[in-house]
């Protein structure tokens, strides 16, 4: 790497290690509440996914295909994930959950969002909406940090 390209290019994670680690610990907090509401790991993973296409993580996008393959996620959700709400392959609490991820990342006008909540209510148990909230807010975290420190994405080998 070029020193131009060093000074361009600061990895937050590494620089503040301290900080990404409590991150990270946040992360497998938010993992614990997830399974303990009972959510899906497919779900978290197509959770974490949409809130990465919304903000443009390329680096958390190619991550968490692979996770969400790994899970036995198929190609077609995957691929129709950003248009989600014009199909019919998504479950009612999944599209519940997506949509409430999407409120939430987005942060639309007050209207909107308390709409957003309450459906996302009528499908999901208070512990779900906590688990889907706090997955929300883990991945915009770490789509920044991504983001900010220009996490590149390379071929696969």
């Amino acid at each position: 790497m070029s020193t131009d390209e060093r000074r361009a290019n600061i990895y937050i994670d590494k620089q503040t290690p301290a900080a990404y680690r409590a991150l990270n610990g946040l992360a497998l907090k938010v993992g614990e509440a997830a399974e303990a509401a009972g959510l899906d790991r497919k779900l978290v993973e197509l959770l974490n996914l949409r809130i990465s296409q919304i903000n443009g993580c390329a680096y958390c996008l190619n991550m968490h295909t692979r996770l969400a393959l790994g899970e036995g996620e198929t190609a077609q959700r995957l691929s129709v994930l950003p248009s989600w709400r014009d199909t019919e392959v998504f479950t009612d609490k999944e599209r519940a959950a997506l949509a409430l991820a999407e409120a939430l990342t987005e942060l639309p006008a007050h209207h909107s969002q308390e709409r957003e909540y309450a459906a996302a209510r009528e499908q999901l148990t208070d512990e779900e909406f906590s688990a889907v909230s706090w997955i929300t807010v883990a991945m915009n975290a770490f789509n920044r940090v991504s983001i900010v420190s220009k996490h590149r994405v390379r071929p696969n080998k």
